[in-house]
Order: structure tokens, then C-alpha cells, then sequence
């Protein structure tokens, strides 16, 4: 009879302990394959949601008083949009910022209140790294206007009204922030410019750095230098704790991946092992009889090894089918946002577990492999 009857009879007379080896396997690779399906959209969520904190780096013209800057959150002196214009031309691999947007603001009076007058550009990105917008967008002719100003003036959306000269609707009014957003007008950068006499002008560019420099020491540097060498002419500075509360996050995730999936293959791995040890102490005396009749050792480690290979491809199978069912099945319930572009069977995966997860099985399966060929067949069958 050849091996691999000898094993689809084995595996047949003991079927309790054969399903409960593959249950194991199938624990090890849906929880792979959970993983992997659903972690870019993991990581792709945590960005975005990440990107609702606002954007973490203003660039201001050199001559600027930072400690204005600092207080008021901007500045009366402008750059050029040709800067913008640098900054979206660079044609780099690794870039260190994105979502740049073009801004152009100053203190105004209207209707007897001090406002915060805000142009807002359109969110622009470097070549090649266009990513989804995360600021909205003020067509021309339209006004957003913030908490306070809308109450203290008795403003509502639909309104028809004049700011300096030029006719707005009032789109929307924005709900209370708490800061000095309550107390500032926005509207298209075009309009901005007009209103305030300063064509082809910008307060600042905002943009929103990179996750990569939860591994840099001195990120401010960093990016000092690299917008630097295309703009001599500005200076940068960085909301830090935007920065590391972004770093954090994504840092966090990882983490919390790579410790449940090395705990969850250990035990999984222990769980076969005393699988495999029950099923050799149950089939000593088979042993010993096989051994009797001539079957060397080869042949023995391949019937306990090639049943270990039969479990894994069976968990692989089964495993990927159950992993990549929850992905689909949960995963847009969790990744709002990118579940329906991130989370999607991948047929490499199932390659990658064939392979693997019979290495796996095996591997555990070694020792009490070995056990069953260092069996004596006189002591065992003097025994029986």
C-alpha cells in the first residue's frame, strides 16, 4: 500500500484529531489572511483620518515676524504663487509633504467687526502623488462665514451681501469652533486677492508632511531643508503635535499587528504540536508493527510529515476562503472610507499560503515526528 493511502486511511480512522490540526492551520492563515486583505486599507484609513487634524506645515515668506505668526496664525507679509508652483513641479521618488493648499489672509473691518478675511485656493499635490482632497473647495462669489460673525451679524445661508465693493452669497455658516475660525470670513482665493489688492499674492502654504518621520529625529530639519532648497526665500514651521499624533497612530497600528499575529502562529503551532503528539502516542503500537514488518524510518516520517502537509494545503484552502470572507465581510463596516477601493480578494495570497502554511504544519509536526521514529518496536510490542 502506498503512502499516501496509508495516510488517507489514518486520517480517515482518526478524523476528530485531523479536523481539529486543520482548525488550526485555518485560526493561522484567516487571521493572515484578515490581515493582509484589509491592512492597506488599515493603513490608508488611519491616514485619512489622520488628515482631519488639518494640516501641519505652513510655509511664510522669510522676512515674516514668526512670533506673529505665532500668535495671530498669520502674517501681513506674502509670498509669490510661484512658489506653489515649485513646489508641485518637484519631480522627486520620496517627497516629504503633500496636500499643498495656497492661502492669502488678513485682518479686515466689516460692519463694524474685526474679521479674519481667508482666501482659499484649490488643494494642488506634487507631481505623480495626487492623493483625495481634504480641504473643500470656495467657488468664486461664494462666503463661508464663520460662528460669530453669523450671529453677531444675523447671517444666514442664501444671504445676498457686499465686502468691499464685491457681491457674495453666503454659502454656509460654519458651526462653532471655539478658536478664530468663528471669527473669520472665507471665500475664494481669486476673490481674496482682488478684495485685498494683491494679485498673484499668498499669506502661506499650508501642506500636511508625511508619516515617514516617526523614524527621523529631528523631522523639523528634515523638511527645513528639503523645501529649503527649493524655496531659499521661505521659511517652514511644523505643528508638532499634529505630526506626532499622526506618527503615533500609524506606529500604534503596526505594533498592535505585530503582536497579535506572532502570538496567534505560536499557539497555533503549539496546538498542532500536541495534536501530532496525541496522534503518535495513540499510534505506537501501529508503529511498532510497521516497524516489524520493515518499514524503515524514512517511511514513517513520511506518512506523520505528509499528513502534516495534507493539513496545511487543507487549512490553506480553507483558511484563505474564511480570511478573505471577513475582510469583505466586516472590513467596510470598520474602513469606511476605503474598504471599496483597499479590500479585495488577492489570489497571491493564496499562493503564499499553499506554500507556507504546510511548512507550518510540518515544522510543528517535527518533533513528535521524531518521537515516533526514536520508538523501540520490541519495547512496544512486548507491550501489546
Amino acid at each position: 500500500m502506498s503512502i499516501l493511502a496509508l495516510i488517507l486511511k489514518e486520517i480517515w480512522h482518526r478524523k476528530v484529531n485531523f479536523v481539529l490540526a486543520v482548525l488550526a492551520v485555518v485560526a493561522a492563515v484567516a487571521l493572515f489572511i484578515g490581515f493582509f486583505t484589509a491592512g492597506e486599507a488599515s493603513n490608508r484609513e488611519t491616514a485619512r483620518l489622520m488628515l482631519a487634524m488639518g494640516y501641519n506645515l505652513h510655509i511664510i515668506a522669510r522676512d515674516a515676524d514668526p512670533n506673529e505668526f505665532l500668535i495671530t496664525g498669520f502674517t501681513d507679509q506674502t509670498i509669490p504663487e510661484d512658489y506653489l508652483k515649485r513646489l508641485v513641479a518637484v519631480n522627486r521618488r520620496a517627497i516629504s509633504y503633500n496636500h499643498l493648499l495656497p492661502s492669502l489672509q488678513k485682518q479686515i473691518s466689516w460692519r463694524g467687526l474685526n474679521v479674519i478675511l481667508t482666501g482659499v485656493g484649490s488643494e494642488v499635490w506634487p507631481a505623480g502623488s495626487k492623493k483625495p482632497p481634504i480641504s473643500f473647495e470656495i467657488a468664486p462669489g461664494e462666503l463661508y462665514v464663520g460662528y460669530r460673525v453669523a450671529r453677531i451679524l444675523k447671517l444666514t445661508e442664501g444671504d445676498h451681501v457686499e465686502l468691499r465693493g464685491k457681491s457674495f452669497v453666503v454659502r454656509r455658516c460654519l458651526a462653532e469652533s471655539g478658536g478664530p475660525d468663528d471669527m473669520r470670513l472665507q471665500c475664494n482665493l481669486r476673490d481674496a486677492q482682488e478684495i485685498l489688492g494683491l494679485p498673484g499674492r499668498l499669506s502661506e502654504i499650508r501642506a500636511v508632511d508625511c508619516l515617514c518621520f516617526a523614524e527621523t529625529d529631528h523631522p523639523v530639519a528634515f523638511l527645513r531643508k528639503e523645501i529649503g532648497e527649493l524655496l531659499p526665500e521661505a521659511q517652514v514651521f511644523q505643528s508638532r503635535d499634529i505630526a506626532q499624533a499622526r506618527a503615533g497612530q500609524r506606529q500604534m497600528v503596526k505594533k498592535l499587528f505585530g503582536v497579535i499575529m506572532p502570538f496567534t502562529v505560536i499557539a497555533c503551532g503549539v496546538w498542532i504540536a500536541v495534536l501530532a503528539i496525541m496522534n503518535v502516542r495513540d499510534r505506537q503500537q501501529e508503529i511498532g508493527i510497521m516497524r516489524a514488518l520493515g518499514y524503515g524510518s524514512g517511511r514513517i516520517i513520511a506518512l506523520f510529515m505528509g499528513r502534516a502537509v495534507l493539513t496545511g494545503l487543507s487549512g490553506a484552502v480553507v483558511g484563505f476562503g474564511l480570511g478573505t470572507f471577513l475582510a469583505l465581510r466586516f472590513g467596510p463596516g470598520i474602513f469606511e472610507l476605503t474598504a471599496k477601493t483597499m479590500i479585495r480578494p488577492d489570489p497571491y495570497l493564496l499562493i503564499v499560503s499553499l506554500i507556507f502554511a504546510p511548512l507550518f504544519a510540518a515544522a510543528s509536526s517535527f518533533v513528535p515526528t521524531m518521537i515516533a521514529v526514536a520508538y523501540d518496536p520490541a519495547v512496544t510490542l512486548r507491550e501489546e
